[in-house]
């Protein structure tokens, strides 16, 4: 194994991220990997105003990113001859890395693979869920505050022999499928890039979106956000869904249309557990915040609390890896990132 180096490394994110990300025991570890700074955390790069930063940067070999990291513009860049390599502890580099960074051969890392595991155990929780009715009878209970007839109200539930449509082969929309395996449902995949060999191998069933909408008893969104994606779920789609269906959105509000999705859910012909919308925060008014059929969380299902740190361990995975001149193992590919999230 080759000897470890001590790369020059910054750390560029939102200061109190350093903490959340970083335990004791991670932040020891950081230190014995690189050479860094740990009580600076930059959260701009263009500022010429402090010549510490300006050494720094210009010394700095490896940025330790995450979200509040600025973007790597030109002139960012220019100030970081030295710059080698980015090992982002989040999801998407896509707004941080520039042409210009990815024309000069920067390395760089992300941990898409483990913030994409809180989305899957979300995912999965709520599919589970979903079928088995959960949200609409807690609705009744609460209101009837007596007995229930179960069965009679419960006929369709259940997670026996059930079809969950995932739409998106993307870290996330994979990691569901393994989840879901040991469970007796069958599953649906639509995906344009994954053909029906590469479906077979993941245990799915791979067909159109609109098959996926008619035949699923739960679909859940897990595609990026690209022009083509754009209210992927539209009124048209939407109205394919069976009665009774569940949409869960874990990925991007915009591929679903906010406005025909609020009419599908105030009719109470389907269900909804939706955790990213568009906008990002809706409207106080909006009749979402309130309906029985309809579990609305504030953009939650990623790393948060305990699991921030998840993604530390990975970024200093990558980091002593680059340390000891191996090959990182989740690295970008620049090519992939317009059909990525």
């Amino acid at each position: 194994m080759n000897a470890p180096r001590r790369p020059r490394t910054l750390i560029a994110m939102y200061p109190e991220l350093r903490d959340l990300l970083l335990d004791p025991a991670a932040i020891a570890r950081l230190a014995g990997t690189a050479s860094v700074d740990i009580d600076r955390v930059v959260t701009d790069l263009e500022d010429t105003e402090d010549p510490a930063l300006g050494a720094a940067l210009h010394a700095t070999e490896v940025l330790l990113t995450c979200w509040g990291c600025p973007p790597l513009t030109e002139t960012a860049l220019a100030r970081m001859p030295n710059l080698k390599a980015v090992v982002h502890a989040a999801g998407s580099v896509k707004q941080l890395i520039s042409e210009t960074g990815w024309a000069r051969g920067l390395i760089v890392s992300a941990a898409a693979e483990a913030n994409a595991e809180p989305v899957a155990e979300y995912t999965l929780a709520a599919i589970l869920m979903a079928n088995k009715r959960v949200l609409p009878i807690a609705d009744a209970y609460r209101r009837r505050r007596g007995p229930l007839p179960l069965n009679a109200l419960l006929a369709d539930a259940g997670n026996y022999r059930r079809t969950v449509g995932i739409v998106g082969a993307s870290k996330v929309g994979r990691r569901v499928i393994e989840l879901l395996r040991p469970f007796d449902l069958h599953v649906l995949l639509f995906d344009p890039y994954v053909d029906r060999t590469a479906a077979s191998a993941l245990g799915v069933e791979r067909v159109d979106l609109e098959e996926l909408a008619r035949r699923s008893d739960v679909v859940s969104i897990h595609a990026p956000e690209t022009p083509e994606t754009q209210h992927q779920f539209d009124a048209h789609r939407l109205a394919l869904l069976r009665d009774g269906a569940t949409l869960i959105n874990t990925a991007r509000g915009s591929l679903v249309d906010t406005e025909a999705l609020t009419r599908e859910l105030v009719a109470g012909r389907i269900h909804g557990v939706i955790d990213v919308t568009d906008p990002e925060v809706l409207p106080a008014d909006s009749p979402l915040y309130d309906l029985p059929n309809v579990l609305l969380t504030p953009h939650m299902a990623g790393s948060l609390g305990g699991e921030l740190y998840r993604l530390g361990e990975a970024a200093l995975d990558e980091l002593e890896r680059y340390a000891r001149g191996l090959p990182m193992l989740h690295l970008v590919e620049p090519a992939l990132l317009a059909r990525s999230a």
